[in-house]
């Protein structure tokens, strides 16, 4: 299995030096931060991650202050007593994208946000004490509790919200498999998942990086 060394010291020289591959390395919070994180942001950040799978993200962006006030900021308490007329009336609001399953997955993400929540003191908290050691634990408990959040989705909203997560995307599955990690091309097998786990956390003993940084140096590298 190739070092993460060199790996990282390919993505330096393909992207023009450490400053210059520094400046692509995602922001990481601290598990304090995420826990402090209110839950109406990882609702809405879920929402947003649901409405761009399969669509042009831009386009999802550009409207995303109609997604906002569509559905009041995210507040999971509100959006779970939402009638199913009221679900109608937003999958046909012209200021959102007009999907009318992605809207009823927004409610059912409040619910499993509230629970979380009830259970664990805030949705954040939850996140923020999961093990880096089993990320893809987490992965699997987003796409089984929540709805929509499989793959991609589940990974970026961690991502985007600031938890130090690797995503297994095209180019870090392609970095693995060239570093000699034996997985399919498109991994989502329980096995291929937990052998990439092995690898992160491997090579963040090596580098005392954020799996998050190993993630993008990945992607980089090539």
């Amino acid at each position: 299995m190739q070092s993460f060394s060199e790996i990282h010291q390919r993505a330096v020289e393909r992207q023009g030096g450490k400053a210059a591959l520094g400046r692509l390395l995602p922001a990481v919070k601290s598990p304090r931060q995420l826990a402090r994180t209110d839950d109406h942001r990882w609702l809405s950040e879920m929402a947003r991650c649901v409405f761009q799978a399969g669509f042009v993200w831009r386009v999802v962006d550009n409207k995303w202050e109609g997604f906002e006030e569509v559905f009041f900021g995210f507040p999971p308490e509100k959006i779970v007593m939402l009638s199913p007329e009221q679900i109608d009336r937003f999958a046909q609001n012209p200021l959102i994208i007009r999907n009318r399953q992605k809207v009823i997955s927004v409610q059912h993400n409040a619910r499993f946000v509230l629970d979380t929540a009830r259970e664990h003191g805030g949705f954040g908290k939850f996140v923020a004490r999961w093990p880096d050691e089993d990320l893809v634990g987490l992965f699997a408990h987003l796409k089984r509790h929540g709805s929509r959040l499989g793959g991609m989705t589940g990974q970026r909203v961690l991502r985007n919200m600031g938890r130090d997560t690797f995503l297994i995307t095209g180019d870090v599955a392609r970095c693995l498999r060239d570093a000699g990690l034996e997985i399919a091309s498109n991994p989502g097998s329980k096995r291929d998942l937990a052998r990439i786990q092995d690898v992160f956390n491997g090579w963040h003993r090596e580098s005392g990086l954020p799996y998050s940084h190993i993630s993008r140096i990945c992607a980089c590298s090539l």
